[in-house]
């Protein structure tokens, strides 16, 4: 069985592309993806900015991109 395990400070770093860029890109969503599933070593820091991710993708305020990465996107 494949385990899926998070990058330490992955989530930080997550968190500051998406509010820099405006988006989530398809790496971004899997990074969320991988916190999620270790959902008992997220500290309670870590629980609220996926929170905030999330919020904002649903209210429009986060573009649900297909790039693989915001650094090597289209640029906008």
């Amino acid at each position: 069985m494949l385990e899926i395990c998070p990058l330490k400070f992955a989530l930080a770093e997550l968190f500051a592309q998406a509010s820099t860029h405006g988006k989530l890109t398809l790496a971004d969503r899997y990074g969320l993806l991988a916190n999620l599933l270790h959902e008992t070593s997220l500290t309670e820091e870590e629980r609220r900015s996926i929170d905030r991710l999330l919020r904002a993708a649903s209210r429009g305020r986060l573009v649900l991109a297909d790039d693989l990465s915001a650094i090597l996107g289209d640029g906008n």
